[in-house]
């Protein structure tokens, strides 16, 4: 099979979907591997690693593109690279569907074939390929928050862990799953005073069990979001829907009640976001204010750590790019009903209709 990988343009996004050693064991089993030219570049693979694990060197997106049938990225699809998937490409990336009707407009109209990473399931129901994203986007999301709580970047100037004698800032996280957890962890190390909010009280049971005693769980309700938000002064959004919009638990109302030049770092952002008043930013304008609480809305956060987000990616990608590249995305979707999940649209046609705005 001919597999192609495109370098990414989304905003200072220096993940690559194949890398050298990914390429060596495709062009092993016998398959053509074309990359783009720089690339790889962002994650500190060279074009030259990638020809001495013998993929073909591309000097444009649209010559990476007319040479694959199996398209390999990171991010969705932009704009500008709407035009270059064709009926024939089966494109292996993120998605996000559900928080854009004109990419969905766009892939449908293509023809082409659309295969999700964060709607591929294992056997235990769990979700295989958001797993190190969201691993890293869980712990990032405090590092990240903690920087824009410092008074040069406008916010209330609080240390996290406060000193002896000095109360820590309190960090509340919506969602108790992966990036919840993690981000958890982190706040914990920090010394914060942190609150991990879920519907799921099994889960918070379980959390309550093995996180350290200053992180404390609380059922998520409406009167219970209202009560402990005003007091934040760091909000993570780490709610999710696998396929699905994120939904809106923090209303705009809600932010208001925050004190001014607290923050939110919408984590859900890539699903549409879990605050009301969020908005996608990028790396180049990370945050904006709304109602005077700061907003980092950056939709691909792991792209920060490009280097170890792309090693952890493509290590839980690259056995279903085998599989696809030997037996066929049909073929393989029959065999493993959590990889079937991950096909959104097939030949121009959705499957799941999960991936449609709400």
């Amino acid at each position: 099979m001919k597999i192609a990988c495109p370098k990414e343009i989304k905003t200072l996004e220096n993940r690559v979907g194949i890398t050298p050693i990914g390429t060596k064991e495709l062009v092993n089993a016998g398959h053509k591997v074309f990359i783009q030219r720089d690339a790889g570049l962002g994650s500190g693979f060279s074009n030259a690693e990638y020809i001495q694990a013998g993929a073909e060197i591309m000097d444009t997106a649209k010559e990476t593109y007319e040479k694959g049938e199996l398209i390999v990225k990171v991010k969705e699809p932009l704009e500008a690279e709407y035009e270059l998937i064709k009926s024939h490409h089966v494109v292996f990336t993120y998605f996000h569907f559900a928080s854009s009707q004109q990419l969905i407009d766009s892939m449908l109209k293509s023809g082409s074939t659309c295969i999700a990473y964060e709607t591929i399931t294992d056997k235990n129901g769990g979700l295989p390929l958001l797993v190190p994203m969201s691993q890293i986007a869980g712990r990032l999301s405090i590092l990240e928050g903690i920087r824009f709580l410092t008074k040069p970047f406008g916010g209330l100037g609080i240390l996290p862990g406060g000193i002896p004698g000095l109360k820590p800032a309190k960090i509340t996280i919506l969602g108790a799953g992966m990036v919840g957890t993690e981000a958890a962890k982190v706040a914990a190390g920090l010394d914060a005073d942190v609150t991990l909010i879920d519907v799921n009280a099994s889960r918070l049971l379980y959390l309550s069990e093995i996180l350290p005693k200053n992180v404390k769980t609380l059922f998520s309700n409406d009167r219970n979001l209202k009560e402990i938000i005003p007091q934040t002064d760091l909000l993570i959004g780490s709610v999710l829907i696998p396929g699905e919009e994120a939904p809106k638990l923090v209303t705009n109302d809600m932010v208001k009640s925050m004190k001014k030049g607290s923050v939110i770092v919408d984590v859900a952002i890539d699903q549409g976001g879990c605050v009301e008043s969020s908005v996608k930013t990028t790396f180049e304008e990370p945050t904006f204010e709304k109602f005077g609480v700061i907003h980092y809305c950056v939709s691909n956060m792991p792209g920060a750590v490009s280097r170890s987000a792309t090693l952890a990616l493509t290590q839980v990608t690259l056995p279903y790019v085998m599989q696809m590249a030997k037996i066929g995305y049909k073929k393989f979707a029959e065999i493993n009903p959590g990889f079937a999940k991950g096909v959104n649209i097939s030949e121009g046609k959705v499957v799941q209709k999960e991936i449609l705005p709400h």
